[in-house]
Parts: structure tokens; sequence; C-alpha cells
């Protein structure tokens, strides 16, 4: 058994020297001598100048992850931020889970180059996910705000913190960039890239398209995909006009979900049947083997469809010297499909399975503006967002003969299990304005947001919710302080209130019967948080870092209950167990050893808890108390880089606390440690190419074995038989060749 906190030498170590640094300030004006005459310099990661906890994943972090890594994935090396997956890329989304400071993925904010993308979540109504909204290699930059985003941030799920990610403009220089990667589980992934270069007319732009090829790294199954990226530029005057156009389609067969039980009859290594169908049919009929003895410990295959179309028009235009307004208008589609074959409603007398889906449907389409006025002392800044987004939820079953696999789009269903449509209006205003004073010392804002988001759910088909529903706040404040002590070290503090609105589809209150809807609806109130941050930032010619501290008030926590197993569908539960309040500490420190070596430790306590129980079916749940669910109380991670001018090597190494499961806190999954290694070579030219480099990727690079992500399922109160199939083992070590280059 592991100790549960083995790395308290270690933490008290990374924040007395945390603390030592933010000490040892020099006097005014030394930093910018020092830094001049200095051979070290350190990238800025620690957004150096903003009210809120701000942290920034650069390119090169991007460039040295597996090609086709989720950005989420390479985020998970900040403090606050955990990230689990089933797979070594971040990308199969049935297993992502995103989480900042106890607050999970729907209840943050994401947005690509300001257009916002949902909450990300793997049934989404109002967005997509990061990995199919652009590929990564046309990712610049990712800003992770862990507290509370910016006030123009266009999402109305970030209770918690927000993550802005911006692409890169096509190039200045003309020219064709192309990779290939080969590695585990026969991945084949090609990544091609045509740049026009700065024409006459102040036009540039790019394509891009990118094919991957892989196989699950257990069971059986592709996970495959291929986009296409665009993006032009044109710049007038002062003004920058930009468009962009991506494409995305997405095949990914499923890993079963498991359970603490079955891990201990079955192993880490157990999945779903395929291509064995007649041992599928036969556990559909009782008849089990190897160690089964559920009809739940496997099915035939699982999988899942998408197809997005992502696109933008944008307006930057300097209005005056002082006041410069950017205008975006947007438009998503998508179409979505989840394959089951379950064992629960049979094709005929003599096929026990058939093929049941859940059919998703999206078209969105947006706008926002914002402006931003320097006047005197102050920035002012002002805008607006407007979305309307249409989306159907689907429930079908399919009849099917034999396991021929189904790796397309379905259409001429046997039945209807439900059918839901949904139109969602948002609208969202905010005003700030920021002053500094004491010759740039001290900067203070403060500013507000009115979000209305309005809910319009029909019934087609069966018993599930229909109705009105609608989520305002007239007033959400948000202030902050930034007083600089130094050329090199400030202090920031932040108060902000943010709501959440409720969410069509799969998980919100129009999950429930119509029954249990019209009981609730009355009582029903959006969630809301407060937080507070207070923190330090500090930068020399070799280190720089940052140490917070943060509370956050969490209210009308509602909770989806799982009442069945996952495959049978049944209505959720919605709960409201009331208050929760998190605190934590997060520190951060990168050391630029010398010229080749870095160093970057990151150190996060966090403490988040249930404040009072709640009613389920008229039994109380007793959770007051207890820790919330997927909230790792410790997390660590450290990474130690080297690069020269042609070699470079990455080592890494996170550890994170143990999880519960259950609101009770009966069940959970240990902690564990994961590693990875990148390591290359950079030649200058190979022919009539350029910037040519091999890098070598590992993930688990000691093939541990441990649970990833957990609440597959959702969560539930209790599980003390460990019967619960919510949870997904971590992918072993996998090991991946990229060859890249220029023309």
């Amino acid at each position: 058994m592991q100790q549960r906190y083995p790395l308290k030498p270690i933490c008290f170590l990374v924040l007395q020297a945390l603390a030592c640094y933010a000490h040892a300030a020099a006097p005014e004006g030394e930093g910018e001598a020092a830094a001049a005459t200095s051979a070290v310099q350190v990238v800025e990661v620690t957004g150096q100048g903003q009210s809120r906890q701000v942290q920034n994943i650069t390119r090169a972090d991007l460039q040295k992850a597996i090609p086709g890594t989720s950005p989420l994935l390479t985020l998970e090396k900040l403090p606050g931020v955990s990230f689990q997956s089933a797979d070594p890329f971040g990308a199969y989304e049935w297993s992502t889970r995103f989480s900042i400071r106890g607050f999970n993925q729907n209840q943050l904010g994401f947005t690509l180059d300001g257009v916002p993308l949902g909450d990300m979540s793997y049934g989404n109504n109002n967005g997509l996910h990061i990995s199919r909204a652009i590929s990564s290699e046309n990712i610049g930059r990712v800003a992770v705000s862990q507290g509370a985003g910016a006030l123009s941030t266009a999402s109305t799920s970030n209770l918690g913190g927000t993550v802005q990610f911006y692409t890169l403009d096509p190039s200045d220089t003309m020219g064709v960039t192309a990779s290939q990667t080969l590695g585990s589980a026969s991945t084949s992934r090609t990544f091609v890239r045509v740049d026009s270069g700065l024409l006459s007319t102040g036009t540039k732009f790019y394509l891009s398209g990118t094919r991957m090829r892989a196989d699950k790294w257990k069971g059986d199954g592709p996970q495959d995909q291929d986009q296409f990226n665009s993006k032009i530029v044109h710049i007038f005057g002062d003004n920058k006009l930009s468009a962009f156009y991506n494409y995305s389609t997405r095949s990914e067969v499923d890993y079963q979900d498991l359970s603490l039980d079955m891990v201990k009859r079955l192993g880490y290594n157990w999945d779903n049947y395929a291509p064995d169908w007649q041992r599928a049919v036969n556990a559909s009929k009782g008849i089990y083997t190897g160690g089964v003895n559920s009809m739940d410990d496997a099915y035939y295959l699982g999988r899942g469809l998408r197809k997005d179309n992502l696109g933008g028009l944008s307006l930057d235009l300097q209005l005056t010297p002082a006041a410069v307004l950017k205008t975006t208008i947007y438009h998503h589609d998508n179409k979505g499909q989840g394959h089951w074959y379950t064992p629960y409603t049979p094709s005929s007398a003599t096929v026990p399975i058939s093929i049941r889906t859940t059919e998703y449907s999206i078209g969105r389409d947006g706008v926002t503006s914002d402006l931003t006025w320097d006047l005197a002392n102050h920035t002012i800044n002002a805008g607006f967002w407007g979305e309307r987004s249409l989306h159907t939820l689907t429930r079908n079953f399919y009849a099917v003969t034999d396991g021929t696999y189904q790796d397309h789009f379905l259409s001429n269903p046997t039945s209807t299990g439900f059918q839901q449509d949904f139109t969602t209006t948002t609208r969202q205003f905010y005003l700030q304005d920021t002053v500094s004073l004491l010759n740039d010392k001290l900067s203070i804002n403060f500013g507000f947001k009115t979000p209305k988001v309005a809910i319009d759910a029909v019934s087609l088909v069966g018993t599930r919710a229909a109705g009105d529903i609608v989520a305002k706040k007239t007033f959400l404040p948000q202030a902050g302080i930034t007083y600089r002590l130094n050329q090199n070290d400030e202090i920031f503090t932040s108060f902000s209130n943010n709501m959440r609105a409720y969410q069509p589809g799969v998980n919100g209150p129009f999950s429930q019967t119509q029954q249990a809807f019209d009981l609730n609806v009355s009582q029903l109130k959006p969630e809301t948080s407060t937080t507070i941050d207070l923190g330090m930032r500090f930068k020399r010619d070799a280190v720089q870092g940052s140490i917070a501290v943060y509370y956050a008030d969490f209210k009308d926590r509602q909770l989806g209950i799982a009442t069945c197993a996952g495959i049978v569908g049944c209505p959720s539960t919605i709960a409201n167990v009331g208050k929760v309040e998190t605190s934590g500490l997060e520190a951060l420190a990168v050391w630029k050893l010398s010229r080749e070596v870095s160093w970057f430790n990151s150190f996060t306590y966090n403490s988040s808890k249930y404040k009072s129980n709640y009613i389920d079916n008229g039994n109380v749940v007793a959770v007051a108390g207890k820790d919330v669910v997927d909230a790792p109380r410790i997390m660590f991670n450290t990474e130690l880089t080297y690069e020269n001018a042609a070699w470079f090597t990455r080592l890494g190494g996170k550890f994170t606390d143990k999880r519960y499961y259950t609101y009770t806190n009966d069940a959970s999954v240990p902690s564990f440690w994961t590693s990875t290694l990148s390591a290359g070579y950079k030649f200058k030219n190979v022919g009539a190419f350029k910037d040519v480099s091999v890098q070598l990727n590992v993930s688990n690079l000691f093939d541990k074995q441990y649970f990833s992500t957990i609440g597959t399922n959702g969560f539930a109160a209790s599980d003390p038989n460990g019967t619960l199939a919510t949870l997904l083992a971590g992918a072993p070590r996998q090991v991946f060749l990229t060859v890249s280059g220029k023309l």
C-alpha cells in the first residue's frame, strides 16, 4: 500500500524555497540591470500583472507533448489542475475529466480565441471538446485562471476557473510544415500545414489537415480522427479582419467501465467482448465464463461518433488611438451518436442484443463584442455575448444480427426511448474599470456581469421532462487589486461572484421524469459561487513563481445521482446538496538552473467539503463534512528539462492523491504517481527540409497500474461492495516517435 502523503518533505522544501525567493527581493532598479546582464532567462508562465491566479502553458510545452495530445493534458502540471484520461493522448472524450480546485469540468469555462466551447463534457449541448475544435499543432498558448475567469469570458458555466485557448496566426513566411507520428497501439498520425506567407494585399492564411489512426491499448477497436483547420488574416491599417473554419470527424471505441470488484476478479486489462460476438450473446443469456458473474461486467462494444463544423469571423477595429472594438460572429453545428450494445433490449427472439444509441445534434450561432477604451489612468472594458442554441437529444434502439462493426451514423431505428428538443438563449453583458495608481504600482479593477440563460424544452417522445426554466443574475460583481512591490514582485487579490446556468440534455434538470421535474422546478436554484484569491508572484534572473491561497463558497450544488446501470439509461435524480466550501494553497516555481537546464515544480493542497446533507427518495444521505467526489487533496508535479541547440529532454512526474467516487466517502481509488519522458534531436537542414526534428515520447514511463478516470457512469451515495462500474484504468506505458520538418 502507498502512503497517502509521501510528499511532505518535498513539498516543505518547495514551499520553503518559494518563501525564500519571495522575501529575497532585490531593490527596485537592480532587477532590470541584472536581467540585462544575465545569460539566463525565464519564460513567463505566471500571469504577471493579473489580479487573479493565472498561468500560461507555452508553445514549447505543447510541442514537447505527444502530437495529438489534448491541450488539457498539458495543463495538468499547473497547480490546482487535475486531468485524467484512459488514453495516452487525453483525447478519448468518454474518459476525459478536467477539474480545477475541486470544480469539475462542467463547472468551468472554455473558449477558443474567445469563441465559447461550452463545458466540453461528453454529452455536450452547447459546445465541443478542444481536441475536435482544432489540431494541437495550431494552438499557440493556453491561459488558465484557477479561481475566476475574466468578466469577458463567454461562458455561463464557469463557477470555478476558465481555460482560454489561443490559436497561431498564419505565418508571414510561405511554407509547408509536416509531421508523422508512429507508436504503440498501431498509432499513425499525419499532420500537414500549408502557409501562404504574407501577401502584398496584407493577407495571409493557412490550411492544415490531420489524419489519426490508432487502436485501443486493450480490447478491440479503433480511435480515429480526421481534421481540417483553416485561418485567414487580413491587415488594413491598424485594423485586423480574420476568419477561421474547422472541421472534425471522430470515431472512438469505448473501454469498458470498471468497478473495484471487477478489477479484483478480472484485472485492469479487462474490456468489452468484441470481437467475440458469441461470448457477448452467451453473457446476455446469463452464461458467464472466465470470472464474469454479471451481465454488466462487459458488453459487446461501445462507440462514440462525432462530426463538427466550427467557423467564425472577427473584426478588430482601432476606433481611436485609445479605443479598440473586437467583434466575433460564430457558428457551430454538431452531429453525434453514442453506440452501446445492450443486452437489456433484444433485437429478436434469436438475437438477445441490440444497439442502444444516444444521439445528439447542436446548431448554435452567436456573437461576442468587446470594447477597450483607455482614458487617462483608466481602462474601460465593456462587452456583450449572445447565443441561440438548438439541441436535440434522442435515445434510439437498432436491431442487429451479428457483431459486424457499425462504424457509421445509424438511421431507421426499431424504437425510440425518448426525444427532446431544447432551445437555449443566452445573453451576457459585462462592464469593468481598471485604474492604475501610484505610478502604475497599484492596479484596481472592479466590474460586473449580468447573465441570463433561458431554456425551452419540448418532449417529443417518452416521459422525460419538458418545460421552461431561466437562470439569471442582474449583478455578479468581480474586483481585484495588484500591487507591484518592485520590478519583479507583486501581490494580488481578487473577489468574484459567479453563476452556472441550468443545462439541457443528458445531465440537467430535464433528464428527470416530468413528475420529478414538476415537483422540483419551483425549488431549483442555479449554482453560484463566491471565490477569493490572495497571492504573490516573484521573478528573478533564474527563477519565477507564485504562491496563492484561496477560498470558495459554493451554494446550491446540483448533484446528478445514478439510479441504475449506465447502459439501462434510467432518468437521473437531481439533488440540491446545498453548500460546499473549498479552501487551499497553490505554489509554483520554475528554476533556470543553467542555460540548458530548467526545473519546474507545482504543489496543490485543496480541501473541498459538502456542508449539508441531502434528501434522496425520502432518505437522508449524510454527506455533511465529507470530501467532494473526484477532488484530490494533494497534487505535486515536478519536471526537469534539458535543451540546447540540438538536443532536448524532458522528464516529468505527477502525484495525485486518493479520490472518492461516493458522496459518503465510503469508496475511493488510491493515490498514484505517473511519469512521462520526451526527448529529441533537432537538425538544421536535411536536403530540402528545414527545422527537421526527431522526437520520442513515452507516457506512463514506469508502466504503473492505476485508475485514471472516475465517475464515468456518475457518482452514487455509497458503494460498500465496490460494485459501481464507474472507473477506468489508466493506459500502460506507450511509446511514440515523431519526425517533423518544414519545406
